[in-house]
Order: C-alpha cells, then sequence, then structure tokens
C-alpha cells in the first residue's frame, strides 16, 4: 500500500494506492504451458510481461492453429486478465513438425 497525496486547487487529497507486484517469470509462463498442455515442451523468450513461446506438444495433433493458441492461452488466461502477462506470441508445433523445422 502507497499513500499518495495529490493538491486540488486549495484542497490535498490522499489516495492509497495498491501497488500490484508482479513476480511471474518466464520459467512460471513454461511450467503454467507445460502443465496444461499434455505432454508439452515451452521454450520461452522475451522479458516482463511481453513473451514468445514455442510449445512442442503430440496434443496438438490433427488442430487448427487457432485451436493449439487457444490450448496455450488457457493456461495462461488468469495472467492476461490480471495484467502480469500483457502479451504471448505462440508458435504451436507437434513433435515431428518441430523435428522438420529443425532439419
Amino acid at each position: 500500500m502507497k499513500l499518495v497525496e495529490n493538491k486540488v486547487g486549495q484542497c490535498t487529497i490522499q489516495l492509497q494506492i495498491m501497488i500490484l507486484e508482479i513476480d511471474m517469470s518466464p520459467d512460471d509462463v513454461k511450467k503454467l504451458i507445460e502443465d496444461g498442455v499434455e505432454g508439452a515442451e515451452a521454450i520461452i523468450s522475451g522479458e516482463g510481461c511481453n513473451l514468445e513461446c514455442t510449445v512442442i506438444s503430440d496434443a496438438f495433433e490433427g488442430k487448427t492453429m487457432l485451436a493449439e493458441q487457444k490450448m496455450v492461452y488457457a493456461t495462461v488466461n488468469h495472467l492476461i486478465q490480471t495484467g502480469e502477462l500483457h502479451a504471448l506470441g505462440i508458435k504451436a508445433f507437434t513433435r515431428s513438425e518441430w523435428a522438420d523445422q529443425q532439419a
């Protein structure tokens, strides 16, 4: 809790502002995704509240890109709603698609 004083004309207004401490690390986001998407391996890059992730899982087999992204977003949606995570770029691959990318 932080006390802030603001002068408005002849009046001084005191406000109590709750400061949200954000301790979410890329490793925390990685764990949430890996725990939430079956058999997933997540590679996270970026910092702060703007991250990029590559998620490899056979759970994506036969899914559209939109369905894959919804699966990943579902694991971190609470962070997006609270503002702890502002943006998350997602690249999703099955294990065979990932192997093809690495070849």
